[in-house]
C-alpha cells in the first residue's frame, strides 16, 4: 500500500498514517497473516519539508501538522485504502496461468445483487 500526501508530516506521523492504511485493508477482510507480505509506505510531497542541499545554516525549521490536526488524514488513509482494494476486486479479469489454472474474475452482477439484498448499497 502506498500512501502519498502533500500534508506537512514528519516521519513519526507518516509512520502513524501508514498504520491507518492497514485498517483499510482490515475493513476489506484482509488479516495481514504471517507471510502475507503486506506493507505500507507513506510519504509527503510538501515542498517545505525538503532539505536544502545548499543551506547556509546548520538548522532547518519546518512547519508540521499538529497531532490534533492529523485525524482527518487518518480517516482518509483508511477510506482510500479500502476503496482502492474494492476497486481492484471489481476491475479484475479472469486469468489463466501455468498448468491452465484459472482464477475467475469477481462476478460483479452477483456481488451487486448481494450487496443490494443486504442493504449495503442502493
Amino acid at each position: 500500500i502506498v500512501v502519498a500526501t502533500d500534508a506537512p508530516l514528519d516521519s513519526r506521523n507518516l509512520n502513524r498514517l501508514a498504520k491507518r492504511a492497514f485498517m483499510g485493508l482490515a475493513k476489506t477482510g484482509g488479516i495481514a497473516h504471517n507471510g502475507s507480505g503486506d506493507y505500507v509506505i507513506a510519504f509527503s510531497t510538501d515542498p517545505l519539508l525538503r532539505i536544502d542541499h545548499n543551506a547556509s545554516g546548520k538548522i532547518q525549521t519546518v512547519n508540521l501538522l499538529t497531532n490534533d490536526a492529523i485525524s482527518p488524514l487518518f480517516m482518509a488513509a483508511i477510506e482510500a485504502t479500502e476503496e482502492a482494494i474494492i476497486n481492484s476486486l471489481f476491475a479484475a479479469t479472469t486469468t489463466r496461468g501455468i498448468g491452465n489454472h484459472v482464477a475467475e474474475a469477481l462476478p460483479v452482477e452477483k456481488v451487486m445483487d448481494i450487496l443490494k439484498k443486504y442493504n449495503r448499497i442502493r
